[in-house]
């Protein structure tokens, strides 16, 4: 067992957790240990992430207004960020197709685990389904993800 590697797995699946299982074979791993490995990071982070969002939501509301009280404090004309960017209408949509239980899914697959976990919990963060949904898009995409890239490695 070489726990060195699982750990790195691990940490690489806290943060991007699409790539992490193509480096499995790789590292000498097998599909089983690459596919543990990641998604229990995966699950991890998105634990920390999803039960912390309204702490950085919060911080994030915080700051925005402590940076309009020191432009207004200086003189300096406040200039509003833009709300409808390109982002924010992409993940909007998404939400709206989706619902509920693709934005859980398929949202932190895509983006990253962190941000995934936090915009999911920003939308769906009252529904008790959100979070176990979130978990079982780590579990089936894990399985996909892994199975996708050991079964291409063992035809060539």
């Amino acid at each position: 067992m070489n726990w060195e590697t699982y750990g790195v797995f691990f940490l690489l699946s806290t943060i991007k957790f699409l790539v992490t299982p193509f480096g499995g074979t790789l590292a000498d791993l097998t599909f089983m240990e690459t596919y543990l490995s990641c998604v229990s990071g995966a699950i991890v982070s998105a634990a920390v992430f999803y039960y912390s969002s309204e702490f950085f939501l919060i911080r994030a509301r915080k700051k925005r207004h402590e940076r309009y009280q020191q432009c207004v404090a200086k003189g300096i004309p406040w200039v509003e960020k833009k709300k409808f960017t390109r982002t924010n209408k992409l993940i909007v949509r998404v939400k709206h197709r989706l619902g509920i239980v693709g934005t859980s899914m398929y949202v932190p697959l895509f983006l990253s685990v962190p941000i995934g976990s936090i915009i999911t919990a920003k939308f769906y963060g009252k529904d008790k389904r959100t979070f176990p949904l979130i978990v079982l898009g780590m579990i089936v995409n894990g399985a996909i993800t892994t199975g996708l890239h050991y079964g291409a490695a063992y035809l060539f």
